[in-house]
């Protein structure tokens, strides 16, 4: 940093008063500069601020004791800036809540220009929507796509750290103003939108002093492979993870004449073998290539990194025998080769001098074959350990690690006796799914933070719990009895519990749901789906105030819904489908509601209008009831379905499993649509569902309905509706699925229809629908299926053919049944009425006279060849 003369003056004014003086004495009037607190007034200017963050940014305070504010000790210059928004993961999360981050525009050059001895700026994990950088520098914002010429630009030769991460709204458009920054030290761009940007890699390589890259998740697709060698001369740390990029490593990857000693390539759909010439990164201490497509063996010569701490290769292709040379990496603490198709033998030869090695993932969709000594002590003591194999049993020396938090096992056969559970009992986190476990768990006390023993095939009854259990699954399993002893064993927890998420679904439990309810008024998720549980929803559930998904779903439930559950005011997700409750749909139901399940139960009645108030809605599903009346005029008050773009929640969980450590699980629903039974679970938050089909649903389809534009899948199916289909259907252009089957719809099929590009399923069977299919391939593309029982719609794929209109527009010759239409019928009428009359008047006379009835026979025969030439000429007419 630069030393005007008069703070050099200061400085020195300081410094001997402070040896002459005692130092306190020696204060000087210092305040902030006026031109640093203007510049920093301006750029509040283009920030909102909805929770007055920057309050104390006014001319009230020194700017030195604005908030996030740092200024020089002596000098009092604006030095840095520092306002991350701090949020934290809620137990039912999307993001984090940014509603009170800051948002709005980052005037970048503004503070370039104006502070010029700025030297830190973060801004981390707002919610900014845009950056602004004036070439010339005025108050008139450029547009980044403009390229600047060298003489126009903003030349910041102090500021050494921007870090503008986890702003995930923001888009930039391109960098050309990257290296006019050129004393950047430290750059941090993740989760920021930089797909427009083709030639970041030649622009962030002009930054001669960057030691730290982090572009993590910026949508980048180009790794430039047709360049040799790139330009980082001081670069210490890259991460270019949770990218696009679809190739194989790039060859400036290992030229980099910098010591790097950070690689984080992860998720980034990178293929190929792994080249030895990343040898050439000697220096390199974190390794991290996990979720790619690499393949091939894993090579022997990554056991040549003297240097390296963590190697982590888990979820890829790599294939063979794990190298036993990977033992000899003396330094590693992380070993993470999980969840590739691996084969052979592993023994102790494999970690022979891994002496500091505190975490262990190994494990193979060709199952390992574990080979240790029975005798052998390894030389680590690991915190975590994730692995699976194909032995009958579990290594002996699982139970010499003392210190493991975190306990892994997949796809596993193995006897879980005592001595096991109460080795586990001492873990923060016991994760064992998809095992064949031989034990009974009756009597087993659970203790850990977070536990899943999901699909393990685990017998007996529910175990106990104790109140150190945050998260426990127990789903998919063999487990009987009712679930008293699990919720009403007062003793244990001695009204103490921290459990937020119990998964009990999937298994033969059986009796009532008890009242024990108000015992665990922390529980966020509750899922109780797929047993015999029989009897009334206890109304103690009202004290689950903290409540947000509700699954009691494919079970024997009878009654009402009670009152008491509008309590549950933070309810996200409730679905209780499958059962035997009666009564009316609930008009109560949280707002906040965003998805509600109710199907093939026994509601009658109306749909309550403020259904159409849960303006987060994003699955309705009321089909299979009895409810009668009309469909709502006010659905468009739902908003989140008249959008083109998903909730902004993605229906999952995270749980604080350890230190920084988070445990995720999403939430899940099964749905109809596209004419079948599918599981929603990550994707969940991506579907937007009413489905109100099988129910006594009558009166019109309510114009309002066409304007969810983000609605993708719609099922009024097996109703009493009438009328037309409106043409502004044609307004959903999200729509994958629509079913009006079986219903009393007429009119023509609207050709808006098709306009609906992702329509990929339709059925319009058994209707009134009348005319013309319209001719395009989108809808002509569906089976007869789709158009069956429609007894009035002709055209393809429907082998009934319509006539073709030409000349004679107001006449047609074939019916819609295929045969002749009414022209003719009444045409021969008109003929042989006629015929009948003039012969019945004309015999008279010819009876009375011979030379009459010889000159009309003669006639006769006249007119019955002109009148045949006359037919055949007006059908090839028409024809």
């Amino acid at each position: 940093m630069t030393t005007l003369p008069s703070q050099k003056a200061i400085i020195v004014s300081w410094l001997l008063c402070g040896i002459i003086f005692n130092t306190r004495l020696c204060s000087f009037s210092i305040h902030c500069n006026q031109k640093d607190m203007h510049a920093l007034l301006n750029f509040k200017q283009g920030i909102i601020d909805p929770s007055g963050v920057l309050s104390s940014w006014s001319t009230k305070l020194d700017c030195c004791q604005w908030k996030g504010v740092m200024c020089n000790n002596i000098t009092s210059r604006v030095t840095g800036i520092s306002i991350r928004c701090a949020t934290t993961l809620s137990s039912y999360r999307d993001e984090e809540d940014k509603s009170y981050c800051l948002t709005g525009s980052i005037h970048l050059s503004l503070l370039l220009v104006e502070l010029q001895f700025l030297d830190y700026l973060d801004l981390r994990n707002n919610d900014f929507l845009a950056l602004q950088f004036d070439y010339v520098h005025n108050h008139n914002s450029h547009n980044l796509s403009i390229v600047p010429s060298p003489r126009q630009c903003v030349n910041s030769s102090t500021l050494g750290h921007l870090d503008l991460s986890l702003n995930r709204n923001l888009a930039i458009s391109n960098l050309q103003w990257l290296p006019y920054i050129s004393s950047l030290e430290y750059l941090n761009l993740r989760d920021i939108d930089l797909s427009k940007e083709t030639n970041w890699l030649q622009l962030v390589t002009m930054l001669p002093s960057l030691s730290f890259l982090k572009m993590r998740a910026c949508q980048l697709k180009d790794l430039s492979l047709s360049l040799n060698y790139a330009n980082f001369t001081a670069l210490k740390v890259l991460d270019l993870s949770a990218n696009e990029f679809d190739s194989e490593l790039p060859k400036w990857l290992f030229n980099l004449s910098s010591n790097i000693y950070d690689l984080d390539l992860s998720s980034s759909s990178l293929i190929g073998h792994l080249p030895k010439a990343l040898l050439n990164l000697r220096e390199l201490e974190i390794l991290d290539l996990e979720d790619n497509n690499f393949d091939g063996p894993l090579p022997d010569w990554l056991g040549e990194f003297e240097h390296l701490k963590y190697l982590i290769l888990g979820v890829n292709k790599f294939s063979g025998s794990i190298p036993t040379n990977l033992g000899n990496l003396s330094s590693l603490i992380t070993l993470a080769i999980a969840s590739n198709p691996l084969t052979g033998v592993v023994s102790q030869r494999n970690f022979a001098k891994l002496s500091k090695l505190k975490e262990l993932l190994i494990y193979s969709y060709s199952r390992l074959i574990f080979d240790f000594d029975s005798h052998w002590i390894p030389p680590f003591q690991l915190e975590e350990l994730a692995f699976g194999f194909s032995n009958p049993n579990l290594p002996a020396w699982l139970y010499t690690q003392r210190s493991i938090e975190r306990l892994t096992i997949w796809e596993s056969s193995f006897e879980a006796p005592n001595k096991f559970w109460n080795f586990v009992s001492r873990m923060t986190k016991v994760q064992l799914q998809g095992n064949l476990i031989d034990g009974n768990i009756s009597n087993v006390l659970l203790n850990s933070t977070i536990i899943d023993l999901s699909s393990n095939g685990l017998k007996g009854s529910l175990p106990q719990l104790s109140p150190n259990v945050v998260f426990v699954n127990l789903s998919n399993n063999s487990l009987s009895g009712d679930v008293s002893p699990l919720l009403c064993d007062n003793k244990m927890l001695n009204g103490k519990n921290s459990l937020l998420f119990l998964d009990i679904s999937l298994n033969n439990l059986s009796g009532g749901l008890t009242n024990c309810w108000k015992n665990w008024k922390s529980l966020v998720a509750i899922h109780l789906g797929s047993n015999n549980l029989s009897g009334k929803i206890p109304s103690s559930m009202g004290f689950l105030s903290n409540l947000t998904s509700l699954h009691l779903h494919e079970n024997k439930l009878n009654g009402e819904i009670p009152p008491s559950l509008q309590n549950c005011r933070s309810l996200l997700v409730f679905n209780v489908r499958n059962n035997h409750l009666s009564g009316n749909i609930p008009d109560w139901i949280s707002h906040r509601v965003m998805a509600l399940q109710l199907r093939s139960n026994h509601f009658s009645g109306k749909i309550p209008p403020q259904i159409c108030q849960m303006s987060s809605l994003i699955i309705l599903d009321i089909a299979h009831n009895t409810i009668s009346g009309h469909i709502p005029n006010y659905l468009p008050n739902i908003k989140t379905l008249l959008f083109n773009n998903v909730s902004i929640n993605k229906l999952s969980f995270s749980f604080p499993s350890s230190g920084t450590r988070y445990y995720f699980n999403d939430d899940n629903l099964e749905l109809v649509t596209k004419g079948q039974v599918l599981e929603y679970e990550k994707n969940l938050h991506f579907m937007t569902l009413i489905d109100m089909s099988n129910n006594n649903l009558s009166g019109t389809i309510p114009p309002q309905m066409f304007s969810l534009t983000g609605l993708s899948s719609l099922n009024l199916s097996n109703n009493k509706l009438s009328g037309k289909v409106l043409n502004e259907i044609g307004n959903m252009k999200n729509l994958e699925s629509l079913d009006f089957s079986r219903n009393q719809l007429e009119g023509e099929i609207p050709q808006s229809l098709s306009s609906l590009s992702f329509l990929g399923y339709l059925n319009l069977s058994f209707n009134n629908f009348r005319g013309k299919i319209p001719s395009v391939t989108q809808l002509q593309g569906f089976t007869t299926l789709s158009y069956m029982g429609n007894r009035d719609l002709c055209g393809p794929p429907l082998t009934k053919m319509c006539f073709q209109h030409d000349k004679h527009k107001d006449t047609k010759l074939f019916g819609e049944d295929g045969n002749q239409s009414e022209f003719w019928p009444w045409f021969y009428i008109g003929i042989e009425s006629g015929f009948v009359t003039g012969f019945l008047g004309v015999c008279c006379a010819i009876f009375l006279n011979r030379k009459l009835r010889h000159a009309y026979f003669k006639f006769l025969y006249d007119l019955r060849d002109r009148f045949h030439v006359m037919v055949v000429g007006s059908m090839n007419s028409f024809r």
